[in-house]
């Protein structure tokens, strides 16, 4: 009895340590899309990342044929929609943290444009499946992907300095 404990454990723990080499990466740079972080300097991202697969590991047994990835990726966007809610409510306790990199191209989105626009066209999560599951109506989830698609290929462009008349040297 003991033995075949210790055999399915054993065979749990190889088989998400495959998971993980095989999926990580690309959760991670779901992570750092959502986050805008730089990806050399996202320490947001990764603890999403580590948060998912922990949830996605305590789950490694009740998973009987869901795919895993879908399961990390789940709870990847729910933690971050929730955080996102949290900061919202929480902005003045928040203030100063989590803001993204300006160099990144998706810093000008919000953050629930982004992770609308990372689930439909980087995870490729259809409109249906990501209305589910942050809890919003599917046109919801149209407009919000269109307008920060927009966004992002055309950008608004920083308005010019206001310039006051020509200065007269004083008499």
């Amino acid at each position: 009895m003991r033995d075949r404990q210790v055999s399915r454990g054993t065979r749990r723990a190889r088989e998400f340590e495959a998971f993980v080499a095989g999926a990580a990466g690309r959760l991670l740079h779901a992570a750092t899309l959502l986050t805008a972080e730089a990806p050399n300097a996202n320490p947001r991202a990764r603890r999403l990342l580590t948060l998912a697969l922990a949830h996605t590991y305590a789950r490694w047994d009740r998973l009987h044929g869901e795919d895993p990835y879908d399961c990390a990726r789940q709870y990847l966007a729910t933690r971050f929609a929730r955080a996102i809610w949290h900061q919202y409510v929480h902005q003045y306790v928040a203030f100063g943290r989590a803001r993204p990199d300006p160099r990144s191209p998706l810093a000008a989105l919000t953050p629930q444009e982004r992770l609308i626009l990372v689930l439909r066209l980087y995870e490729g999560v259809a409109e249906e499946q990501a209305a589910a599951l942050l809890g919003l109506p599917t046109e919801r989830i149209h407009t919000m992907c269109d307008r920060a698609t927009a966004n992002l290929l055309h950008p608004a462009r920083p308005t010019a300095p206001r310039t006051a008349g020509p200065k007269v040297a004083p008499s």
